[in-house]
């Protein structure tokens, strides 16, 4: 009897690079954006798609019907897990590849199936001029990720459930003790301590990738805003963010800067909130989650790398 494998994709554009390769098994397209807005651990459950549903409406316009078309209807594909014998995960290095991940996993293990699982990252290769996106490699690149994919240990999937189960808390704090732990996922405490540094600083108000924004404006010479834009994705680290997510950021920190003379500038409160001499804190306040937290219940402490609870 052959066996069968299902291939779990990060997105449509390595999806559409995967019908180059001759691998065999099936492909699923995991399209959430899991690292903002609101979740519950129980993935397709009721209470999950009503929080998913509402946030990506009233933060992106993505209606209910493209939700269950373009997400729904792959999760609800997953259902039938016992069917395959082996599992490929196509996730990148991110944070936002890293939490759909982790999701994705504790979707498995919910079926209580036991079926061998497999990462294949965007980790630099040896040969490869540096590290690029899945969907950016090259057919002969992708498969010899795909030969040398990494194997999942129980441990490994142990640890990504327990990560998804704290990120959907409201606990965040604990995530932290998470960074040490050896596992098989390269980078998952960078993109741990990523996340932790989302929260506002306790002392400007602003989180890391807020600021790292702002420290482009001052850096470089910036003619429009959609050259802020494709700097602020360049050069966000281990985010991930996507187009309309670092749009929507940018339109968050719209105080901080203008257009004066055609070049993008600090305002003064810009100025303020780069030199840590006022705290925008109450300013920026608004009811974002990330997970099971809500961003501006907590407050990320720079010299001890803490998260406070308010």
């Amino acid at each position: 009897m052959s066996s069968k494998t299902i291939h779990i994709i990060n997105g449509d554009s390595l999806a559409e690079k995967m019908q180059e390769l001759d691998i065999p098994g099936e492909i699923i397209v995991w399209r959430e954006l899991l690292c903002e807005g609101p979740a519950v651990k129980e993935l397709g459950s009721e209470d999950f798609i009503k929080l998913r549903k509402k946030f990506l409406q009233d933060s992106y316009g993505i209606s209910s019907e493209d939700y269950e078309e373009k997400f729904l209807s792959q999760l609800y594909a997953l259902q039938n897990i016992e069917e395959y014998d082996a599992v490929v995960l196509w996730f990148e290095f991110d944070l936002f590849c890293h939490i759909n991940m982790i999701a994705a996993i504790s979707f498995f293990l919910a079926k209580k199936k036991e079926v061998p699982m497999s990462l294949v990252c965007s980790k630099k290769l040896k040969g490869d001029g540096g590290q690029k996106s899945l969907s950016h490699l090259s057919s002969k690149q992708l498969l010899s990720h795909y030969k040398k994919r990494i194997g999942l240990t129980s441990d490994d999937l142990e640890i990504a459930e327990y990560i998804w189960e704290l990120y959907c808390s409201n606990n965040p704090m604990q995530l932290k003790s998470q960074i040490k732990r050896n596992s098989n996922f390269e980078y998952l405490s960078s993109c741990i301590r990523a996340h932790v540094e989302r929260f506002p600083n306790s002392t400007t108000g602003i989180n890391s990738l807020e600021r790292n924004v702002l420290k482009i404006i001052q850096r470089h010479t910036i003619s429009s805003e959609n050259q802020l834009l494709g700097y602020a994705l360049e050069y966000q680290g281990y985010y991930g963010y996507s187009d309309s997510q670092m749009q929507r950021l940018l339109s968050k920190l719209k105080r901080f800067y203008h257009l004066k003379e055609d070049r993008v500038v600090l305002t003064e409160e810009g100025e303020q909130a780069m030199n840590g001499t006022k705290n925008f804190y109450r300013q920026l306040k608004n009811e974002e989650c990330f997970g099971g937290a809500k961003m501006y219940n907590f407050l990320y402490e720079p010299e001890s790398h803490r998260l406070l609870k308010l």
